[in-house]
């Protein structure tokens, strides 16, 4: 493996990110002693922390997620008391005896060398610091704290149902964030994260038959013998301990994960990506996992085309964690998966570091420009592989959206529970169901449907654009539907404000065809849903002929352009949104038209397909 080298290179001046939004910066330096007996480990931390927004603070707050696994806490409490609990949670926080729970101890605090006043308040430490921080200076925190890892239940923990020995994430103080918004110190009870962008430097002192996966650029492994045993390796040992060491460049978390039993892969692409695969071999795994380095590589070239240039020189798939869970530079999986659901849950995450780890919209309170912009991006790029042959038993779907669609279909009838904004903080939706639902299917409705609105073209530069214009900046939805007014030069707050800030749903009809004078044909549609939207409406012809005509809503200011320009296509004038009905007229007889449908695409998430078509059709 090569030996990295990276400078800590986060000063207020390179992280202006646009001119209206600055960012806070934070470099760790950790160093860890691991005892594999008691799962307690030892941790001295040094942070220093750049204030580049315009406000002096006299408070910080830190993370401490560890304190969330202990019964009474707030994730435990929120867990058995709401509706539908996740079942990975359930009451299992509630029974977990003293050497199971989690914890961190800070044993001390010093700001700038100096002793500072702070209050643990479950999963949040509330400092008081000694002196302000004041706008574009940067001050030091040291830290000395104990931390017991717990059993895994939630992403974090130890020993979990696949028999992985740890996986670490969320596992350290972690300072929270502050931006335009002010301090974001969320209470953990099991939902999102949100972090500053920062340099990494850990070093993790472990018993010596444990192999470690996770974020960062492996600094020393020629001294510990890293995954392979080479004449004349020196292993540096601390009794029977090594150390590994490990920096990470400008990232907002440290994950990792050990094991005494992995097998570790590596593939390193043309591009110079190194991608790692760290897994237990068993009848359950081995044939899958031997196929998954072949396949993700594929996926990068896909992705990196589509979505953005991933910007890191390594990731990692991990066995781990309790389903799928992304970080930096690397995620959690279950690995003992059939191939199609290895690759699913390998893309899902690995998308994460386009929409989490890099543009780092707050997921906490749009968890759907997190969540519903990675399941759509999966759906596409699993929809390619499948299309390529890549994995075995998968075919390629006409409209690899068709699911989710369905799934929001369902959330807004209102047969499963009842439906709540996107703009509902993550935290706080009333059940899980309409947080999953809303989260991942409805926020990959948002983009499908968008590609409908504003056309492919202008959307696929705009997802590009998007990338390359927020990376790094932590980018909301207003950032979002500003770079594709910009791509297409359509009005597009009206789409945010429906899609995002209500429930309301769409709904559009057809209410006739019917000849109205010679050789004239009149179409009536109408609009029974509260949302409005545009309307591509297509008529076939007795001759075998078709055409599409775009109804745009004239809050848009404009039409979208013909996506095919091997069919006609016929632009009208704006439907008000104020207008229940609308109708247009066609230069034929009703006699030479054999079909008239609302949305041939089916992009339009019309919540009743069956009035689309003219009667009989």
């Amino acid at each position: 493996m090569k030996y990295f080298v990276f400078a800590l290179f986060l000063t207020p001046a390179l992280l202006s990110g646009q001119p209206d939004r600055w960012q806070q910066a934070v470099n760790y330096k950790m160093d860890i002693d691991f005892d594999v007996k008691t799962h307690r480990f030892e941790g001295e931390q040094q942070l220093t922390y750049f204030n580049n927004s315009p406000d002096t603070l006299h408070r910080v707050f830190y993370h401490l997620y560890f304190n969330a696994f202990q019964p009474g806490s707030m994730m435990d409490m929120r867990s058995r008391t709401i509706a539908d609990p996740d079942g990975r949670v359930s009451d299992r926080i509630s029974k977990l005896n003293p050497d199971e729970i989690g914890y961190h101890n800070i044993l001390s605090l010093k700001q700038n060398g100096k002793k500072i006043q702070y209050k643990v308040v479950e999963t949040i430490l509330e400092v008081t610091l000694a002196e302000p921080i004041l706008p574009g200076s940067r001050t030091v925190f040291d830290m000395e704290f104990e931390s017991q890892v717990p059993v895994q239940i939630r992403r974090s923990g130890r020993n979990n149902s696949e028999g992985i020995d740890y996986s670490m994430a969320q596992w350290y103080p972690k300072l929270c964030e502050y931006d335009y918004q002010g301090w974001h110190a969320n209470p953990y009870v099991g939902r999102e994260f949100y972090g500053i962008w920062g340099d990494f430097e850990v070093t993790i002192e472990i018993d010596k038959d444990y192999l470690i996966g996770g974020t960062g650029y492996l600094q020393n492994p020629e001294e510990i013998g890293y995954g392979y045993e080479t004449p004349g390796t020196t292993v540096k040992q601390k009794g029977k301990k090594l150390e590994w060491h490990f920096k990470a460049p400008n990232v907002h978390d440290f994950m990792w994960a050990a094991d005494r039993d992995y097998t570790h892969d590596v593939l390193k692409r043309k591009d110079g990506l190194t991608l790692h695969f760290y897994y237990q071999k068993n009848d359950k795994t081995t044939a899958n996992w031997a196929a998954l380095p072949a396949i993700m590589d594929r996926a990068f070239d896909l992705i990196n085309k589509t979505f953005g240039q991933y910007p890191y020189q390594q990731y990692s798939f991990i066995q781990g964690g309790d389903g799928g869970m992304e970080y930096p530079m690397g995620t959690l999986i279950t690995g003992e998966r059939a191939l199609a659901s290895l690759v699913g849950v390998s893309v899902h995450e690995l998308m994460h570091s386009w929409y989490q780890m890099v543009l780092a919209t707050n997921e906490s309170l749009y968890p759907w420009m997190d969540e519903g912009f990675t399941d759509y991006a999966t759906n596409e790029i699993m929809n390619q592989l499948a299309a390529e042959g890549l994995i075995a038993g998968m075919r390629p779907q006409a409209n690899p959206q068709a699911r989710t669609y369905g799934s929001y279909f369902r959330l807004a009838s209102g047969e499963m529970v009842k439906e709540e904004p996107l703009s509902t903080h993550a935290d706080h939706f009333t059940t899980n169901t309409a947080y999953g639902i809303a989260s991942y299917s409805k926020g990959a409705v948002f983009l499908n449907q968008l590609k409908y609105v504003i056309g492919k073209a202008a959307f696929d530069k705009g997802m590009l654009r998007y990338f390359h214009d927020w990376k790094f900046k932590h980018p909301n939805v207003n950032d979002f539907i500003r770079v594709m007014e910009k791509q297409s030069g359509l009005e597009l707050d009206w789409y945010k404000e429906y899609w995002v800030n209500s429930t309301h749903t769409i709904d559009y009809a057809l209410d006739a065809v019917e000849e109205s004078a010679a050789a004239k044909t009149t179409i009536r549609l109408k609009r029974i849903g509260v949302m409005p939207m545009p309307i591509d409406v297509k008529v076939t012809y007795a001759d075998g002929t078709s055409e599409v005509l775009n109804i745009p809503l004239s809050i848009m200011r404009g039409n979208k352009p013909n996506e095919n320009p091997g069919e006609k296509y016929t632009m009208l004038e704006g439907w008000h949104w104020t207008h229940p009905e609308y109708s247009f007229d066609l230069p034929v007889k009703r006699a030479d038209i054999t079909k008239v449908e609302i949305d041939p695409t089916g992009r339009l998430a019309d919540t009743n397909r069956k009035n689309n078509f003219v009667p009989g059709d």
